[in-house]
């Protein structure tokens, strides 16, 4: 079997890159996975979609994913569950100045969004406790999508066009003759030839690259959240990232999902082991947190709890890039912010593959070279919160 492109990992970065191809002209592609579409994490993903990015680069990815978000059935054939509701961002004192110059830079990129005050914001959460913000940003366009859906509305529409998406199948390794890759062997022992070859298993990119002397600076990271059902009925809300209490929450149906972000993410050793429930210990921690914001909220309950891996980087960016290798490239390190710019991630990583210069504007393909690390120039936010990952 003969492919001109073999992509491995079929999530949504993944996918997203054989739809962008397949749009090109590209189509002789497979993606092949171990276990099925969006079962790693992509399928845990907690779906919110924003814009509000320090890392210039990064906003602009997630402004030109948000176009696909929103416009899914038209351009994919598939709904993706996107749900606009909005994202509202809450920042204390100590964060006031770095978040008025990354509104201006996200403003610059042409991103809808702008400095809000409590009345807004307690207009959009009736039952939050605000005294506590100096200031918040609203982005009316945000809002969350369905992980599984999204996965699977990009592989409809690229199988449509001519790829094939092979599931219950592992890489078992990479082949290179010289320099140059020339194809992958399963673990069945059969293989597929081809001078094209990219990665995007997240961090089980790592073990399948290290034998070819490319160690990628990817650690496995355990995420856990909590669904909190509040008892009542309280509409349509946004997104809200709270970054005084450090923690996110979006709606997932009656209930509330909230996510601790105050750097509470452990290294684990394994991207395969894993608590599937979240620990005592983040479960108090979410609803000491959730109490304190929302006290509005008269009589919540855990209603159940999920728990994921993200693939970390030391920069907290991604690995879009080609490898010292002609032929192997790698999108990969998405540090728990991969979902929201994913559309826009297929498209540079079909230009890096092609050749050819970044179709999505405000993006070189360079940007997020794996190179980057040994050159000690890293991708970090302009605009640093205090509190926050590298990203913001």
């Amino acid at each position: 079997m003969t492919r001109d492109v073999v992509i491995v990992g079929a999530g949504v970065e993944g996918l997203s890159t054989a739809h962008a191809l397949a749009t090109s002209g590209v189509t002789n592609v497979v993606v092949v996975d171990r276990d099925a579409i969006a079962s790693g994490g992509t399928g845990r993903s907690a779906g919110i979609v924003r814009c509000h990015y320090g890392v210039p680069e990064i906003a602009a990815l997630a402004r030109e994913s948000l176009t696909v978000f929103s416009e899914a059935e038209e351009r994919l054939g598939s709904p993706v569950g996107f749900e606009q509701v909005g994202y509202l961002v809450g920042i204390g004192e100590d964060n006031l100045a770095a978040f008025r110059a990354s509104l201006a830079a996200q403003q610059a990129l042409g991103i809808d969004t702008g400095e809000v005050g409590h009345d807004v914001a307690a207009a959009l959460w009736p039952v939050a406790e605000l005294d506590d913000f100096a200031s918040f940003a609203f982005e009316p366009q945000g809002g969350y999508a369905d992980g599984y859906a999204t996965a699977h509305a990009f592989a409809g529409s690229a199988r449509s066009l001519g790829t094939t998406v092979t599931q219950g199948t592992a890489v078992a390794s990479i082949e290179v003759r010289g320099d140059a890759v020339t194809g992958v062997r399963l673990a069945d022992g059969t293989g597929i030839a081809t001078d094209a070859v990219v990665v995007a298993a997240s961090a089980w990119s790592v073990p399948l690259l290290s034998p070819l002397g490319i160690e990628l600076p990817i650690t496995p990271y355990l995420v856990q959240e909590v669904l909190i059902d509040p008892g009542v009925d309280l509409g349509a809300r946004p997104v809200f990232s709270d970054m005084v209490s450090k923690q996110y929450v979006h709606q997932r149906g009656h209930e509330l999902l909230f996510g601790d972000s105050g750097g509470f993410e452990r290294p684990i050793p394994d991207p395969d082991r894993y608590p599937t429930h979240a620990e005592d210990a983040a479960i108090e921690r979410c609803a000491e947190k959730a109490l304190h914001r929302f006290p509005g909220i008269a009589d919540p309950s855990v209603k159940t709890t999920s728990t994921g891996m993200i693939d970390v980087t030391p920069d907290w960016n991604p690995i879009i890039s080609a490898t010292g290798i002609d032929g192997l490239f790698v999108a990969a390190g998405f540090s728990g912010h991969g979902f929201k710019i994913a559309p826009a991630v297929g498209r540079l990583m079909a230009d890096i593959v092609l050749g050819r210069p970044s179709s999505v504007p405000d993006v070189p393909t360079e940007t997020f070279r794996l190179s980057r690390y040994d050159e000690g120039a890293p991708v970090l936010s302009k605009f640093p919160y205090v509190g926050a990952s590298k990203i913001r």
